[in-house]
């Protein structure tokens, strides 16, 4: 027997056969455990989501529609102005995005990478910004947005969308770029790598993944913003989600399911377009540790 097999550490027992089954059953029954919840909390809403969108009424205690209908759809799809919230929801929300990796990205860099006085100060900044009721920070800008005559303007729309965006698109390349080891940097630039460089060929592309789930989030935090978007762009700029909240509040909950339901249209069709590249950087991240 070799020394090292031979060494018994005090108070450690290694785990028995039964013991490492137990382990595996306990791990599988908290997986279904999961998969219960998701079905539960998020698959089961959306499909009664979809089922309320096409049913003509219900019949209490029948949790089965009467009969389905099209009507809803047919109301919905041809309301005025509908087309308009479309074209302005499917073109503001790419603005906010790119106007968000220009200003926020840079900011990320510095932070992941850099000590700097006032970085606290930043992140706390940074991290504020949702730490308090969003309702009261459109208000309290309405003063400024009117001063510099932005009210009822896209660029105060945008202006207001941004807002949701700063956190994600921050923190999130930050953490990436601040998990990059330096020694893959101090290998780069002894192989003769120029700042920008490294810039572009090991920091950009190891930080791929978190860029990619900040621009993710944040263009869904800026295609479903209704509160400030409705303060500063009403009535000229009336998004998708803004028109949902007329249809809630004076509509027939069927009005609000279809609307609801072509809500999300766009933000499945972005989450399946960039899925494999998602996956795919988060497999070469965990292949780095």
């Amino acid at each position: 027997m070799s020394v090292a097999a031979s060494v018994e550490v005090p108070g450690w027992n290694a785990p028995t056969s039964r013991a490492r089954s137990v382990l595996r059953v306990g791990m599988r029954v908290g997986q279904v455990v999961l998969f219960l919840a998701a079905v539960f909390f998020i698959v089961a809403p959306l499909g009664w989501l979809i089922v309320l969108a096409f049913s003509r009424g219900f019949s209490f205690p029948s949790l089965v529609p009467t009969s389905f209908t099209l009507s809803w759809w047919h109301t919905v799809l041809a309301s005025p102005g509908l087309l308009h919230s479309v074209v302005l929801s499917v073109t503001i929300a790419p603005v906010v995005l790119a106007v968000s990796m220009v200003i926020c990205l840079p900011a990320a860099y510095a932070i992941g990478r850099y000590n700097f006085p006032g970085k606290r100060f930043v992140l706390l900044s940074v991290f504020s910004i949702n730490a308090f009721p969003r309702i009261s920070l459109y208000i309290a800008m309405i003063p400024m947005l009117f001063l510099l005559n932005l009210m009822g303007t896209v660029i105060g729309v945008v202006v207001v969308q941004l807002i949701g965006t700063i956190l994600f698109m921050t923190w999130i390349p930050a953490t990436g770029f601040a998990a990059i080891p330096e020694e893959l940097v101090e290998a780069a630039r002894d192989a003769g790598a120029s700042k920008v460089q490294v810039f572009w060929r090991v920091l950009l592309p190891l930080c791929r993944p978190s860029i990619a789930v900040a621009a993710v989030l944040s263009f869904l935090a800026a295609f479903d913003e209704a509160q400030g978007t409705f303060i500063v762009g009403a009535p000229n700029y009336l998004t998708m989600p803004v028109r949902m909240y007329s249809l809630v509040l004076d509509y027939p909950v069927q009005f609000a399911a279809v609307f609801a339901v072509v809500l999300s249209i766009p933000s499945v069709v972005l989450l399946i377009l960039v899925r494999k590249h998602l996956f795919a950087g988060t497999s070469a991240a965990m292949h780095l540790r």
